[in-house]
């Protein structure tokens, strides 16, 4: 569940409140409460801002682990493209002529 709610961030960057996270991922209140947590611990999320009494929460972009996260993301967004495609990127294109 931990790693749903990440990739739920990765995929959406914006603020949410705890029920739209649970809504929108559809996990249990049970499960949800269980491991927010320890996302709390790392500090992968972090408070934005209040909409009347409801906290919502963003990635913390500021953390290293979020950072590999992103980094981990964008690499199989990548390879996933390529293997739709069956092209190589431009980028690797270029590193394969020079070399």
């Amino acid at each position: 569940p931990q790693i749903r709610i990440i990739d739920f961030f990765l995929d959406n960057q914006s603020d949410y409140s705890k029920k739209e996270i649970i809504e929108v991922i559809g996990i249990s209140k049970t499960t949800f409460y269980k491991v927010w947590p320890i996302l709390e611990k790392f500090e992968i999320f972090v408070p934005t801002r209040k909409y009347g009494n409801t906290q919502l929460y963003s990635l913390n972009k500021q953390s290293i682990i979020v950072k590999q996260f992103m980094s981990l993301d964008s690499a199989l967004s990548k390879k996933a493209m390529t293997k739709i495609t069956g092209k190589e990127s431009n980028q690797t294109i270029g590193r394969s002529i020079r070399a």
